[in-house]
C-alpha cells in the first residue's frame, strides 16, 4: 500500500490519490457489526488523476461514465468481518474495474462469406425438405 495500487503495466496509482471512508457495516460479524468501522468505500479521482497516461484516462472515462459521480469513481466493500480484509477487496476490485475500462477494444470481426461447399449443402437440404412436404401433400389427395 505504500508504493501504490498497481493496475495494468507501468501504470501505478499512488496512495495519496486514493480517498478512504470508513463507516459500520451490515454484513457478517454478529454483534461487533455494531461498535467498528469494517465498511470501507475507496475513492479515486479519475478525471484529475495525473497518474494516470492521458489515452487510458479518456478510455476509462468513456466505459465507466454510469459509474463516475464527478469523475470519481467509488467502490465499497463490506463483505468480510475486518476492515483490513474490506481494503484489500476495495483495492482488488477499483484495480478490476480500472484495468477492465483501460483494456484496449477488441479486435473487429472480419466479415466472412460462406463457403460455396457450404452454400451448395444449404441449397440441397432446402431442396430435400421442400420435396418431403410435397410428397406428403400428394400422397394425402387433394387438400382443397
Amino acid at each position: 500500500m505504500d508504493d501504490g495500487l498497481r493496475i495494468r503495466g507501468s501504470v501505478v496509482i499512488p496512495a495519496h490519490e486514493l480517498t478512504w471512508k470508513f463507516s459500520r457495516s451490515s454484513g457478517p460479524g454478529g454483534q461487533s457489526v455494531n461498535t467498528t468501522d469494517s465498511r470501507v468505500q475507496l475513492v479515486f479521482d479519475l478525471a484529475n488523476s495525473p497518474s494516470i497516461p492521458e489515452h487510458f484516462r479518456q478510455r476509462a472515462l468513456e466505459r465507466l461514465a454510469s459509474k463516475l459521480q464527478d469523475g470519481c469513481l467509488t467502490i465499497a466493500a463490506s463483505e468480510h468481518r475486518s476492515q483490513f480484509q474490506n481494503r484489500k477487496a476495495a483495492e482488488r476490485r477499483l484495480a478490476e474495474t480500472l484495468n477492465e475500462a483501460m483494456a484496449p477494444p477488441p479486435r473487429t470481426r472480419r466479415p466472412t462469406k460462406p463457403s460455396r461447399g457450404a452454400t451448395d449443402r444449404r441449397i440441397k437440404e432446402k431442396k430435400s425438405r421442400g420435396m418431403t412436404k410435397r410428397l406428403r401433400g400428394a400422397a394425402g389427395g387433394d387438400g382443397d
